[in-house]
Order: structure tokens, then sequence, then C-alpha cells
């Protein structure tokens, strides 16, 4: 069995594979197939092995799906921090002092401006929740911000903290 490395693991318990490593990083089995030349060019166009080309296509297409599927708004911790993961709303971009940040997997994280605060931010999504010019997609998202906000405020386990974050934002403006 082959395990990664992790950052502060002491050598002696990381096994070093025999062999090849994993092509995928994960268990995997070979297949033969027969396709039409076409789609062999169309994958050859998104890389040059068939394999790799067949997993990001794959990969792609459940992106999109577990994204559509994927709750509005969610926790992702890392160790004992979490930030607030969300799909990316209209809503949320109109409210002033909120920035969207790519987080992958089409999502993103919410980012505010200096001196905006959290508790300032509860209210304007409250507010903005309660709009009628917003999808249900939207007030969705926005309702599952208010909960986890209340809940951490609420709790005696947790805290809100403010955090800045590295923004690299584009000089270019993009034509209409």
């Amino acid at each position: 069995m082959w395990v990664a490395a992790t950052m502060g693991a002491p050598m002696h318990l990381l096994k070093q594979p025999r062999g090849r490593p994993p092509k995928f990083g994960r268990p995997s089995h070979a297949v033969t197939l027969t396709l039409p030349e076409d789609v062999l060019a169309h994958l050859r166009a998104v890389d040059t092995d068939l394999g790799r080309a067949i997993v990001t296509l794959v990969e792609r297409r459940a992106k999109k799906t577990a994204r559509s599927s994927s709750r509005p708004a969610e926790i992702a911790s890392y160790g004992n921090h979490a930030v607030i993961v969300v799909n990316p709303a209209r809503a949320l971009r109109r409210l002033p002092g909120v920035q969207l940040v790519p987080a992958g997997q089409g999502r993103v994280l919410i980012a505010l401006e200096h001196p905006a605060s959290i508790a300032n931010f509860e209210l304007e999504l409250r507010d903005a929740a309660e709009r009628r010019d917003i999808t249900d997609a939207e007030r969705q998202t926005l309702t599952a911000v208010v909960d986890i906000l209340r809940r951490a405020r609420r709790s005696r386990d947790v805290s809100l903290e403010e955090r800045s974050i590295i923004v690299i934002e584009s000089k270019r403006r993009r034509t209409k």
C-alpha cells in the first residue's frame, strides 16, 4: 500500500511503494475499449494520454453535478479553523463590502472589505434574503450563511473571527 507523505509525519511511517506509482493517485484498473476516431481526437485535445483525458472529462462532469447537488453554503474545516464556502450567488456579490473569492469546485469564499463587520454582514444577509428580486437558489444560499453565522455566534464551542486573505486582482477591465 502506498502512503502519501504528509507534513510532519515521521519518515519511518511512510511506506514506499514498489514499482510504478499509481497513475491517478487512487486504485485503478486497465481496460480496453474501441472508440470512434472523432472521439479519440477530442480526447487527445483534452490530454495526449487518453486515460487522463477520460478521467479529466469525468471529473469535470462530476464537479458540475456535485456543485448543483451540494448544499448552498457549508463549513469547510482545516484543523481547528473553518471557513464558509458557498455557491456563487449574485445576491451575495451585490452586498456592499462583499467579494466572492474562488475556492475550487465551483464554490467561493466570502471576503469582507475592511471595515465591514461580521455582525453587519449578517444583518445585510437577512435584509437581502427578504428581497423579492432574488431567486430561490440565492435565497437558500443567503439563509444558509445566516444559519451558519447564527449557530456560530450562539455556540460556546466556537468563535467568529475576522481574518485577512490575499486576493490577486486583475488590472485589466472586461470589455462588454
